[in-house]
């Protein structure tokens, strides 16, 4: 770069400031560009015009997304306050309107638990967007800037998003009462996989994982019936239809009213972990931190829980 492009000239657009904060906050170009209501060229140029006006790159871009380099980090913490001061008093930032929270993950476990847990805040005046979807998809969308929290079943690898632990969610087997008696006398393991089996999808992945996980075999068993929605089989099996495996969560009232009947009751339960993921940095909606900080209160409030049924959110935090 030249000397004339490093320094420039006269006083510096405060809408690069901006601009570069925004982008430092959520990781994207492109998102940054839809939270600012611009098009991804305009950051891009603005982007570029600050790294001239400043005669330093500012991030490093990556496949998905950008990375702040050292002196990025810098700039942002000496901007941060007085830029959200400067939005405050125009009403652009947490003393005006604050943009709805776009939180995503399992559908189950967003309308089963989140909403549970996130309704206090809705009085708050704090606006949800969900989104649902498995947890692959959920992350790249995250990394682009669709959302701003997503609820994922695994730890996303590298540095580009931040994850934190959410909860353990425990798997129990389960059937109807009257189906249950069907049972009585016989092993279990080899008695069930002859009766009507209730999964997600054809290739059995929950009653697979339970049976090696708990029986240490694998599960020989065809399914009678599949429903790409745990509620869905939730409601089959307690209608009597046969029997599967589901997160302690979902059946939880179920089991404590005598509807749904646990037919083995392991030391050792599988569990599957959750995570609460988001971008690096702080978000620029204040409503996103809350809904993240109630979402991880809850958690912590369900780990004192030591019965069978660990993940119990139905009262929130």
């Amino acid at each position: 770069m030249s000397n004339q492009e490093t320094h420039g000239s006269g006083p510096l657009d405060l809408n690069l400031l901006r601009t570069f904060l925004m982008v430092h906050r959520l990781g994207s170009f492109t998102a940054a560009a839809r939270r600012l209501g611009l098009s991804q060229s305009t950051v891009t140029a603005q982007i570029r015009a600050l790294e001239n006006r400043l005669g330093r790159e500012l991030f490093e871009r990556r496949a998905r997304g950008v990375s702040p380099l050292p002196y990025a980090d810098t700039l942002a913490a000496r901007l941060s306050a007085p830029l959200d001061q400067m939005a405050e008093i125009t009403g652009e930032g947490p003393g005006g309107t604050a943009a709805p929270v776009h939180l995503a993950g399992p559908t189950e476990f967003l309308s089963e638990v989140g909403l549970r847990v996130l309704a206090p805040l809705i009085g708050q005046g704090v606006r949800l967007r969900l989104a649902v979807g498995l947890t692959e998809p959920l992350l790249d969308e995250l990394r682009a800037g669709r959302h701003d929290l997503v609820i994922a079943t695994r730890r996303p690898p590298g540095r580009t998003l931040h994850a934190e632990l959410l909860a353990d969610e425990e798997f129990v087997l389960v059937a109807a009462p009257a189906f249950a008696e069907q049972l009585s006398g016989r092993e279990l393991p080899t008695a069930l996989e002859s009766l009507p089996l209730i999964v997600y999808a054809e290739d059995l992945p929950i009653a697979r994982r339970y049976w090696r996980h708990v029986f240490q075999r694998r599960l020989h068993a065809q399914a009678a019936v599949t429903v790409p929605d745990l509620r869905g089989i939730l409601a089959a099996v307690t209608a009597g239809a046969g029997w599967s495996v589901l997160p302690s969560y979902l059946c939880r009232a179920e089991l404590a009213s005598g509807a749904l009947r646990l037919l083995h009751q392991p030391e050792d339960p599988p569990i599957n972990t959750a995570f609460l993921v988001q971008r690096p940095g702080n978000p620029a909606n204040p409503h996103v931190t809350l809904v993240r900080d109630h979402l991880l209160a809850a958690a912590r409030a369900s780990l004192s829980d030591t019965s069978v049924l660990r993940l119990s959110w139905t009262q929130g935090p």
